[in-house]
């Protein structure tokens, strides 16, 4: 478990905001924004397309409204 600090230390808003932007946008580029070296793809695309072939959205069968795919992606 983490202790809580006993001593208040003095930091400029402006450096702390710079370092936890940067850290959080970082974060985004390398998690959401980069594709994957295995297969090219970024998260987002990954999961489209495994819930249309979960929902059997194929080639040779009807088609499915795009709705409903980004439905089951955002919803679940």
């Amino acid at each position: 478990m983490s202790e809580i600090a006993r001593e208040v230390l003095p930091v400029s808003i402006e450096e702390e905001m710079r370092q936890s932007y940067l850290d959080y946008a970082m974060s985004v580029i390398v998690g959401r924004a980069l594709p994957d070296v295995r297969d090219g793809l970024k998260p987002v695309h990954r999961r489209v397309l495994y819930a249309m072939r979960e929902l059997g959205n194929e080639w040779n069968k009807p088609y499915k409204k795009s709705a409903r795919v980004v439905g089951d992606v955002i919803g679940k």
